[in-house]
């Protein structure tokens, strides 16, 4: 039973389920089911979908979540940047408002879920970490920029496209003499209140002598105040006849059983841009979920993670969605409103089931300007141009890492600019590593402790150079200490012993071991000892099957320390 519950979560902490839980997650759900609704409804326009796809995305998958995820905080379902990723990749097999169109998202999703299920099973979830979080920040900043552009379009009741900010700059100024000065008035007027209630309406009603709590709920509820009143206004006065876009009939059903599609051209088509979705949406799921999880003392299992995001995007792929991934805004709303278990989810889930029986004739009437001033607000949180100052002044490879996924995704889209993400941390990890640090160390006077040269007074001895691999060593930076070693022992004649200081070096693969045997052999020919120290046992062990130790010209020392008093001359200087 142990072993099961490692990857079915529910039935370890559906045992100590009680009814204080219940209580906190019911209130939980009941704040997060109130903010999903109208966002569901507008990340569906995102993505080009109807918008009971939004609805039916957040019901399944949440449940399913919920039975095999690990974070009980965690809030799954449509996201801004999934959704335009949707957008990007089924608008190029289909055209949207096709029956095509809802079978290639449902496709994505089935091929999203079925790679992340594939990664979980495999215990894979550390390769997620290859994609550096600097570069994560920089594409949601783009891709938020990209979003609320591409919004314009309905706050301004104009026709416009494109993939690119160019190209969709290029067409709304192409049309601005049609704009709908009705629909700008609803656009803009919805936006500007619902930036005002993320901002003033809490501290208001506090004055006014509310309790947080109920403030705080009216708070979250402020985008559904602005759903009824715009779209009362426009059933009222008639502004669908005016030209007003509205978002029209909404199946009034539960989530019906839906197949996606299995040809292998479709497949082909969208294998890439399934595998560029989960990536993202599994680092953007589980940075969320360990923070919150942090908070609490708790902890997340990535694995599972996988497992449990790859069930909710199979889910969906069932029941008429597109893909899913735990989003930051509802999980943080899911948490502060005191959601103790992934049960929270699930009544979430009950809320919008019932949500979509019973209310979704109420929004015939909704303006799309309302929709995509959701959008934007909530998208322009996302961006965060200060990730720019922050790796200009710590790191100016994470700097030009950044810039460039900026840049790419704003110019070339959002699926060059999230594969250029994925590229760029790879190259810039292989970047760092392939020029490991490596210090010339010398002795700390009155101690045992040895330090860089060049950043402390420290005794050296002309005729021992010790040089502290401050990297494991592999194939992608073993020439870069051999070549170091080489142009050393160049600089002069008087060396007779190098060390290498190991303290550092966790790994040492076979393209290292080539290396070292190279060093080796040329100090040899120079009558030069080699020589290590601090080696530590696993790296001992490796080095002993290979036999390099037999071949070793020099000693391995316990000890840096041991390595100097037995080497040194009576030369040593400060």
């Amino acid at each position: 039973m142990r072993k099961l519950s490692n990857y079915v979560p529910i039935l370890d902490w559906g045992r100590r389920y009680n009814r204080g839980a219940f209580s906190n997650d019911l209130i939980a759900a009941v704040i997060v089911t109130i903010m999903l609704i109208p966002q569901s409804l507008a990340y569906a326009l995102l993505a080009g979908l109807p918008p009971e796809a939004g609805i039916y995305a957040s019901i399944v998958p949440i449940i399913l979540y919920a039975i095999f995820g690990t974070s009980r905080a965690l809030a799954v379902g449509p996201v801004a940047v999934v959704s335009l990723l949707t957008a990007s990749a089924v608008g190029q097999v289909a055209e949207q408002g096709t029956a095509g169109y809802a079978i290639a998202a449902l496709t994505l999703a089935f091929l999203s879920g079925g790679f992340l299920l594939l990664l979980g099973l495999l215990r894979l979830g550390f390769l997620a970490n290859f994609l550096s979080h600097p570069v994560i920040a920089g594409f949601i900043t783009a891709s938020g920029i990209l979003i609320a552009t591409s919004q314009l379009t309905h706050i301004l009741g104009v026709p416009a496209g494109g993939h690119t900010l160019i190209e969709m700059a290029e067409t709304l100024l192409a049309h601005l003499g049609q704009v709908d000065l009705i629909t700008l008035i609803i656009g803009v007027s919805a936006t500007a209140f619902l930036f005002w209630v993320r901002k003033g309406l809490k501290p208001l009603l506090r004055a006014l002598g509310l309790g947080a709590r109920a403030a705080d709920v009216l708070t979250k509820a402020g985008p559904v105040a602005a759903v009824v009143a715009t779209t009362v206004a426009t059933w009222a006065l008639g502004l669908a006849d005016q030209g007003v876009a509205i978002v029209g009939a909404v199946p009034q059903s539960l989530p019906p059983l839906t197949l996606p599609g299995m040809s292998p051209d479709l497949i082909r088509q969208l294998a890439v841009p399934a595998i560029l979705i989960s990536v993202i949406g599994f680092v953007e799921s589980v940075s969320v979920a360990q923070t919150l999880a942090a908070k609490k003392r708790q902890r997340i299992d990535p694995n599972q993670e996988l497992i449990g995001l790859g069930t909710a995007n199979l889910g969906a792929a069932f029941t008429g969605g597109y893909p899913v991934t735990g989003g930051f805004a509802r999980s943080v709303v899911n948490f502060d409103a005191g959601a103790e278990t992934p049960a929270a989810g699930a009544f979430t889930a009950v809320g919008l089931a019932i949500a979509a029986l019973a209310l979704t004739p109420l929004v015939y009437f909704l303006p799309k300007a309302t929709l995509a001033a959701t959008i934007i607000v909530a998208v322009l949180g996302l961006v965060d141009f200060s990730i720019l100052k922050k790796t200009w002044v710590y790191s100016k490879s994470d700097f030009a890492a950044v810039a460039a996924t900026i840049v790419l995704t704003l110019g070339a889209g959002v699926e060059v600019g999230v594969a250029s993400g994925v590229v760029l941390s790879i190259a810039l990890h292989l970047y760092k590593t392939s020029r490991p640090h490596v210090a010339e160390v010398g002795l700390v006077p009155n101690t045992q402790h040895f330090r860089n040269i060049l950043r402390h007074e420290v005794k050296t001895d002309p005729g021992v150079l010790t040089l502290r691999v401050d990297e494991s060593l592999y194939f992608v930076n073993a020439r870069f200490l051999e070549d170091l070693v080489q142009d050393r022992i160049a600089e002069g004649c008087e060396i007779r012993h190098v060390i290498l200081m190991f303290s550092a070096v966790n790994e040492v693969d076979y393209s290292a071991l080539e290396s070292l045997e190279a060093i080796n052999h040329r100090l040899t020919d120079l009558g030069v000892g080699l020589h290590l120290s601090e080696v530590k046992g696993p790296v001992m062990d490796r080095l002993g099957k290979a036999h390099f130790l037999d071949a070793l010209n020099g000693e391995v020392f316990l000890s840096q320390y041991d390595a100097w008093t037995s080497l040194k001359s009576d030369e040593a200087v400060e």
